[in-house]
């Protein structure tokens, strides 16, 4: 199984086709989690949202079309690094992909950051992705 931290946007559409990827070549299950805390509907969340019914109908369109198994979670109130982890507890769990997103450093020793908590606590492997970058137009 692969496990997918979806947190929506752009960085949340450049994990989920990699994973569809990962799922596709190794013949797996496909988990995609959208994990939020209560702090997240407040505005202070680390970076995290609570992905609205438009975009999970978005999502699962896509899953449907790519012919992968899947499962979609969205879970509220839930700290998205304890989600992720738990998931990848699971024995069947192969890879986590999650996105990575640019921060200063005041912002990272300040807010901390999810991605990196992940890197060092998860015991099974994980992938870090980010969206393509516009490429720059020469005047």
């Amino acid at each position: 199984m692969i496990v997918v931290g979806y947190a929506g946007g752009s960085h949340g559409r450049s994990c989920l086709e990699q994973g569809i990827a990962e799922a596709a070549v190794r013949d797996t299950d496909l988990l995609v989690i959208n994990a939020v805390s209560d702090n997240a509907r407040s505005g202070s969340s680390r970076g995290h949202r609570v992905v609205d019914a438009e975009e999970i109908a978005q999502v699962q369109d896509r899953l449907q079309r790519s012919g992968v198994r899947f499962e979609i979670k969205q879970q509220i109130g839930a700290d998205p690094s304890e989600e992720l982890l738990r998931a990848m507890d699971h024995p069947d769990a192969e890879l986590l992909i999650i996105g990575m997103r640019r921060r200063t450093q005041v912002g990272k020793l300040l807010l901390g950051s999810t991605s990196q908590f992940l890197l060092i606590e998860c015991s099974k492997p994980v992938l870090v992705v980010k969206p393509e970058r516009a490429p720059k137009v020469e005047e």
